[in-house]
C-alpha cells in the first residue's frame, strides 16, 4: 500500500471541479488485445521436488464470502503471534476475511517457495514462516470459514530490481537504476518478467489454499520527477494506463484455470480523478482487466480541497461517500466492470485520531451507497476492535 501522495491529491484538487464531468467521458474504443494463455504453472498438476519447499497436495479453497469483510495482516504480524490473534478476532466478529502478505513492498516472500526465481534471488531467505506453520494457519482459517486472501506486491520489489538490474527502471541520464526517495530501485512495469513472477508466485499460494489472489503496487511509482528522470524503452508509444492494462490481463488471463479472484489493490482517487495521476492507473482501463478492484480510499490521504472539503481527513463518511459514488457512475456501462471493493482507513495519520467512530462512518458511507464489501487496513495490523460488530453479524448484509 502507498504512503500519502499530497502532490497527487493536491494537482487533483486543483481540478476537483471538474472530475465528475471528466470522469463520464465514454473511453476511447480498445483495440483487440490477445487471450493469455495459462501459465504452465496454471495448467495442470504441479510436482515440487525442492525438500525445504512446502510440499503438499493442493487444498481445498474457500469459497468467496458474502459480504466480505477482511483485515490486512502484514508479514512479521504473519510470522509471530499476531497471526492468532487476528484468526481470534475474525471467529468473534464480523471479520470473515485476512489478507496476508505472500510478498510485501520489500520483495520478501512469505515462505519458502519452490518458485525458481525466488530462491534464486534469495526471497524466501529472511524469517520465513516454517512449512507446518503454514499449513495450520491456512487450515485452522478453514475450519473457521475465514477466506484467506494473497496479497503480492508487483513492481515495488527492491530484492528482484537490485537482482534483476535489466527489469529495473532506469535514469535516462547514465541507463543506472533510478531510485526512489528512499533509496530503492522500483521494478520497470513494463517488463513482462515480473509480472510471470506475480503469477508463479500465485499458482504456489493457491496450491497452498490462499482462495484469492491480490496485487498491489500494480503502478508507476508515484513521484512525480521520474517523468524528468527516468527513461521507458519498451513503452513503444503506450501511455502508463494502457501498460498497466495489459499487464493485469496477463494476471489474470494467466490464473484463469485456477478458478480464484484475481484482484488488485489501486490509489483510492482513481475512482475521482481523471487522468491516470502519472501511476498508470486510470479508472476506465484498468477496471474491466481483473476481477475486483479494491480502490484505497483512506480520507488521510485525500489533500485539502478534494471533493470540497477543507479537512477531508476529518469526514470519513463524506469521503468514502463521494468516491464510491464516483466509482459507481464511472463503471457504468463498461462491460464485465469489476466489483468494487473499498479499504478503509483503520489508522490514525494527522487529527482526528481514528476510533470505533471514524472507522463505522467509513462503513456506514459503503452501505448507504449498496456497498456491503470492505477491508480495513491498518500498516501494523493493529485493529479497532470495538469497531467491529459480533460475530453473529457475519452474515448480514447490511449494518
Amino acid at each position: 500500500m502507498p504512503k500519502r501522495f499530497f502532490a497527487i491529491a493536491a494537482a487533483a484538487a486543483m481540478h476537483s471541479p471538474a472530475l465528475a464531468q471528466d470522469s463520464l467521458r465514454t473511453p476511447s474504443p480498445r483495440a483487440t488485445e490477445p487471450d493469455y494463455p495459462p501459465a504452465a504453472c496454471a495448467a495442470g498438476p504441479q510436482t515440487r521436488l525442492t525438500p525445504d519447499s512446502i510440499l503438499i497436495p493442493p487444498a481445498p479453497l474457500i469459497p468467496t464470502p458474502t459480504p466480505l469483510r477482511g483485515l490486512y495482516v502484514n508479514r512479521w504480524a504473519a510470522v509471530g503471534e499476531k497471526m492468532w490473534q487476528l484468526i481470534d478476532v475474525a471467529k468473534r466478529t464480523e471479520i470473515n476475511a485476512l489478507v496476508i502478505d505472500v510478498k510485501d513492498d520489500r520483495g520478501y516472500v512469505l515462505y519458502r517457495s519452490s518458485v525458481p526465481l525466488a530462491r534464486e534471488i534469495g526471497a524466501d531467505t529472511v524469517a520465513p514462516m516454517r512449512a507446518d506453520r503454514m499449513r495450520a494457519v491456512l487450515d485452522t482459517m478453514r475450519a473457521h470459514d475465514i477466506y484467506p486472501i494473497a496479497r503480492i506486491v508487483v513492481v515495488k520489489d527492491p530484492v528482484l530490481a537490485r537482482k534483476r538490474p535489466e527489469w529495473s527502471i532506469k535514469r535516462a541520464s547514465d541507463g543506472t537504476p533510478w531510485l526512489d526517495k528512499g533509496g530503492n530501485p522500483w521494478i520497470d512495469p513494463h517488463h513482462r518478467g515480473p509480472w510471470q513472477y506475480a503469477v508463479d508466485l500465485a499458482c504456489e499460494a493457491i496450491a497452498l489454499g490462499f482462495s484469492e489472489v491480490q496485487y498491489d503496487y500494480v503502478r508507476f511509482p508515484d513521484e512525480q520527477r521520474i517523468v524528468t528522470e527516468a527513461a521507458f524503452p519498451l513503452a513503444r508509444g503506450r501511455d502508463r494506463a494502457s501498460v498497466i492494462r495489459d499487464q493485469l490481463r496477463f494476471l489474470r488471463g494467466s490464473l484463469r484455470p485456477l478458478g480464484v479472484p484475481v484482484t488488485a489493490d489501486v490509489f483510492g482517487l482513481t475512482t475521482s480523478d481523471s487522468t491516470d495521476m502519472g501511476i498508470g492507473q486510470l479508472w476506465e482501463k484498468f477496471i474491466d482487466a481483473v476481477d475486483v478492484v479494491l480502490p484505497m480510499t483512506y480520507p488521510s490521504h485525500y489533500a485539502r480541497g478534494n471533493y470540497g472539503l477543507p479537512h477531508p481527513n476529518g469526514s470519513p463518511y463524506k469521503v468514502i461517500d463521494r468516491a464510491l459514488r464516483d466509482a459507481k457512475r464511472r463503471s457504468a456501462g463498461i462491460p464485465n466492470a469489476a466489483k468494487v471493493v473499498p479499504w478503509y482507513q483503520d489508522f490514525t495519520l494527522g487529527p482526528p485520531r481514528y476510533g470505533p467512530a471514524q472507522v463505522r462512518a467509513q462503513i456506514q458511507a459503503g452501505y448507504d451507497n449498496g456497498v456491503h464489501d470492505w477491508m480495513l487496513w491498518n500498516p501494523g495490523s493493529r485493529y479497532t476492535i470495538a469497531a467491529l460488530r459480533p460475530g453473529s453479524d457475519r452474515a448480514a448484509a447490511a449494518p
